[in-house]
């Protein structure tokens, strides 16, 4: 795990895009949904998904992660 600070300029982008394009709990959602249809594209044996299966695993990992840090969902249940 990378314990980099963000810099100015990505928190600045990042507080940017939280308050003008998406709500962070509607992202946390998008980033549910799309884990979903990606595993269950995976668990299908879908040809594309399958040669990064790895890639995959990891990205769905950090992308939970990053579902809860903006909405914890998990842990409250």
């Amino acid at each position: 795990m990378s314990t980099n600070n963000l810099s100015k300029e990505a928190e600045a982008r990042l507080r940017d895009f939280f308050n003008k394009t998406i709500d962070p709990k509607a992202m946390a959602k998008e980033i549910r949904q799309v884990n979903y249809l990606l595993a269950l594209g995976v668990m299908r044996e879908h040809k594309t998904l399958k040669h990064d299966v790895t890639s995959l695993e990891k990205s769905f990992y950090w992308l939970n992660q990053l579902a809860e840090i903006l909405n914890p969902y998990l842990e409250n249940e």
